[in-house]
């Protein structure tokens, strides 16, 4: 970035958050090890706990759990929902959370360890790989989503590159925010 070499892998990003996990060399947290195994989530429990009662997953055809709709799940899940799709996992939509994600949120609301700095470093590879979509409207456009702006602004500026944000990236997610967007609303 304007000269500056900028590392965004795990360790300069867990340096740069603080150190939120630390592990031993080959060892990894429980979120990582619970995604590494075939059984590793309860399909059960991630709907007993995200969902509002009564509700569910939203399934295919063939019988397999999708995502949860943001009117089914609870004001918690919501909130969980809108942090990690806003600054761990960003993504375009956040009508619903597809399964991937939904374990996430189970496993932060569960207390498991999370190594959040490699969950964003694989994010930001994933980012830097995609490939422009043509805008479905405007063929000389392309569309491309921008994950975590403001996360590497402020990297950057720890690097000493001069930045002046111009805009404000989203608004934060505060009580106001909270009460519009991730309160349960009666059916």
């Amino acid at each position: 970035m304007r000269g500056q070499w900028i590392p965004f892998d795990a360790d300069a990003l867990s340096q740069f958050l603080g150190y939120p996990l630390v592990l031993e060399e080959g060892q990894e947290c429980e979120y990582g090890q619970r995604w590494n195994q075939a059984d590793g989530f309860d399909e059960e429990a991630i709907a007993h706990l995200l969902c509002i009662p009564g509700q569910d997953f939203a399934w295919t055809a063939a019988g397999r759990r999708v995502r949860i709709m943001r009117t089914n799940m609870t004001t918690l899940t919501q909130i969980w929902m809108t942090l990690l799709l806003r600054n761990i996992q960003p993504s375009d939509h956040n009508s619903d959370l597809p399964l991937p994600k939904c374990q996430l949120v189970y496993a932060v609301l569960t207390r498991m360890s999370i190594h959040v700095a490699q969950l964003i470093a694989d994010a930001i590879h994933l980012f830097a790989g995609m490939v422009p979509t043509k805008h479905p409207l405007d063929p000389d456009k392309f569309n491309r989503v921008l994950g975590f702006p403001a996360l590497i602004t402020r990297l950057c500026q720890s690097f000493g590159v001069p930045l002046t944000p111009s805009k404000v990236i989203r608004p934060p997610i505060t009580r106001a925010f909270i009460e519009k967007y991730c309160t349960q609303r009666p059916a």
